[in-house]
């Protein structure tokens, strides 16, 4: 699974002109899932996500949790986030998971989510969406589900 996660003041996603969910402050999460992705895999990134301390505590340091940051999460199923483009011009997408092998573990994602104690609002699985935001800092980060299987390095 590969994430983007990014610290919003707001964020709202449509669907055909119409208002699908919005959050207030907190994480807007762009989460592509790849082929060889598992529950596991799944469940462990979201518990990543939802664990990292990076809202601001009293000294002004990224040292918060989503949790005790009273923050919301905005989920966004994003196949693109698979995208090749080491050759030619046209990006592939070999490596993101088809959609009825995506979708379910995009929603365990989300549900996991929620059972570290956070609301996640969803944008529509397989639609044309527009999403919007106002980031935060702004702080963005990149997390890869194999990334998080690789030793620290010293």
């Amino acid at each position: 699974m590969r994430v983007v996660v990014q610290r919003v003041v707001s964020a709202s996603v449509s669907v055909a002109g119409e208002d699908v969910a919005a959050i207030g402050a907190g994480l807007l999460v762009l989460a592509g899932v790849g082929i060889d992705d598992t529950a596991a895999s799944v469940d462990r990134m979201a518990e990543k996500v939802a664990g990292l301390r990076i809202f601001a505590d009293q000294a002004g340091r990224m040292n918060v949790g989503p949790l005790d940051a009273g923050a919301e999460v905005l989920c966004i199923s994003q196949f693109t986030l698979y995208g090749d483009v080491r050759r030619g011009k046209r990006p592939s997408f070999d490596r993101a998971a088809p959609g009825p092998a995506a979708q379910p573990l995009y929603e365990r994602f989300c549900e996991t989510v929620e059972r570290a104690g956070l609301h996640c609002a969803r944008g529509v699985f397989g639609a044309e969406m527009l999403v919007s935001l106002v980031n935060d800092g702004p702080v963005t980060l990149v997390i890869d589900s194999e990334d998080l299987e690789q030793p620290r390095r010293a």
